[in-house]
């Protein structure tokens, strides 16, 4: 459910990368060194304790050669395992089932929806052996995010053959990179903390056995949607008092 926030998260750590300016000649090679060897993920945990994740780093082959010392300045990047509601004082969340058809569908089936609306802890670690070259990663990221338009990024979801972009908003850009203790003395490590604000839509389609429109397999990654009245014929009506009106008899055919 929280993968595609996760992996549109990794779009914008993408972005980033590909902004920054080298002010070291340490992070001159970072910049050429590419993506997938300069932002990794942490192991499915908060960065609690910054070493291990560096342990971790330093078992990683990223060359797919003979173990070297780890390549440095990293950032780590990381996805809370826990959950919380967005408070009703910034969006709500769709509770009940709402009737949709979704854009470009060349079916026109009708789906129905529900939207969870999440708080998502993430969290970035920077690593490096000299204090200029991770303050300067740490300090552009924050500028990165204090920019209007990377205030939110689109997180990608998959239903009845469409890819849907809903929204992930970042919660505040004042974030500031705390400097955590380690026991190396020429390592550099600053934590920032972010909250992603998470829309999550929860699709849903006739099941088996149940009534639908026959545009679709029920149960499928092509399902069926709910049937739809298509016409409503109404053979008389009378005029009642106070306005009101009386139909006598209708036929609805769907």
């Amino acid at each position: 459910m929280l993968e595609p926030v996760k992996a549109a998260f990794g779009n914008f750590l993408g972005r980033f990368y590909d902004s920054l300016v080298p002010t070291t000649r340490t992070l001159e090679t970072y910049v050429r060194r590419g993506l997938s060897k300069s932002i990794v993920w942490a192991p499915a945990r908060m960065i609690d304790a910054a070493e291990d994740m560096l342990a971790a780093w330093q078992r990683n082959d990223t060359n797919d050669g003979t173990t070297t010392p780890p390549e440095m300045p990293v950032i780590v990047a990381a996805i809370a395992k826990d959950y919380l509601p967005s408070g009703r004082d910034y969006t709500r969340q769709i509770a009940e089932p709402v009737m949709v058809t979704l854009p470009n569908d060349p079916k026109e089936r009708a789906f129905g929806v529900r939207a969870l609306a999440g708080d998502v802890r993430a969290q970035l670690a920077v690593f490096a052996h000299d204090e200029p070259a991770a303050r300067s990663l740490a300090s552009q990221f924050l500028l990165f995010l204090d920019a209007q338009q990377n205030r939110r990024f689109f997180a990608l979801y998959s239903f009845a053959g469409q890819s849907l972009p809903w929204p992930v908003q970042i919660e505040t850009p004042d974030a500031p990179a705390m400097s955590i203790a380690t026991e190396a003395r020429n390592l550099t490590v600053l934590a920032i903390d972010l909250t992603l604000k998470a829309q999550i839509p929860l699709f849903d389609a006739p099941g088996a056995g149940q009534p639908n429109d026959g545009k679709g397999i029920p149960g499928s990654l092509d399902p069926a949607g709910y049937p739809l009245v298509r016409e409503v014929q109404v053979e008389s009506c009378t005029q009642e008092p106070r306005g009101t009106t009386q139909l006598r008899s209708y036929t609805v055919e769907e």
